[in-house]
């Protein structure tokens, strides 16, 4: 089916479309693209409208070229962010394509350090649920940890949202989770990143050396109201590019 976007270039349109092929999961690290004579024929574009579309999921890190003769194949250097996850919830009921997945590594009640206290508006010291997980993709040629996070909610909802207890996914992610159970709906969020050094704990997590640099960021979604539901902080290996797209 053709792209339907009037306000974007049709290259853009066309490109929108592999991006959410590439972001579903349905083509996957190692896939191959059509070729730029497919897409003219498919999409009924000129030939430098086809290229266009090739390099643009180039610059974006989505595909790469190694070989012109064999076109371009999907190689993933790019890591979702938190508005990314939000958006997959809403679009396709669940937090990660399917060619990503989720181990949780530990999940329970603790007293919130002094940073998390802060962010939820708590007392310093006031329970707190932990969710610690590492995300994969799924690659031809073995699954690589892409990156490690720590969601942080208020240990109120330990009694009405259990399932956030316990070290296992929760399909829905946990704001989709915590919105069947509660009714709380995720309406903003915001986003810090900052470059850093790997500590021991992350660079085994995502099988680097200590040390390596990494991106690390923070992220905080808000409900109707404006209060924080879920505060969360993710490290990511270097070499990846996080994208966010707005409108002026």
């Amino acid at each position: 089916m053709s792209p339907n976007n009037d306000r974007q270039p049709r290259y853009q349109q066309i490109a929108q479309h592999y991006r959410d092929q590439i972001a579903s999961g349905e083509l996957r690290d190692g896939d191959r693209l059509p070729s730029v004579r497919d897409l003219t024929e498919h999409w009924h574009v000129a030939h430098a409208t086809a290229a266009k579309v090739i390099s643009t999921l180039v610059a974006e890190g989505l595909v790469s070229i190694t070989n012109r003769a064999a076109g371009a194949v999907v190689s993933l250097k790019t890591i979702s962010s938190a508005r990314d996850r939000m958006a997959s919830i809403r679009k396709h009921g669940r937090i990660y394509p399917t060619s990503e997945y989720a181990v949780i590594k530990e999940a329970g009640l603790q007293p919130a350090p002094d940073h998390v206290a802060e962010a939820l508006n708590l007392d310093a010291g006031a329970p707190v649920i932990k969710r610690r997980r590492v995300t994969y993709r799924r690659q031809k040629d073995g699954d690589v940890a892409v990156s490690a996070s720590t969601s942080w909610f208020d240990g109120a909802l330990a009694d009405v949202a259990p399932n956030l207890l316990i070290p296992e996914r929760i399909r829905l992610g946990t704001p989709g989770y915590i919105e069947q159970q509660t009714g709380r709906r995720i309406q903003t969020g915001s986003d810090q990143v900052t470059a850093a050094a790997a500590s021991a704990d992350t660079a085994e997590d995502l099988r680097i050396a200590e040390s390596s640099p990494v991106l690390i960021a923070r992220n905080w979604f808000r409900d109707e109201a404006g209060e924080v539901v879920e505060f969360g902080e993710y490290t990511s290996v270097a070499g990846r590019w996080q994208t966010y797209e707005y409108e002026m």
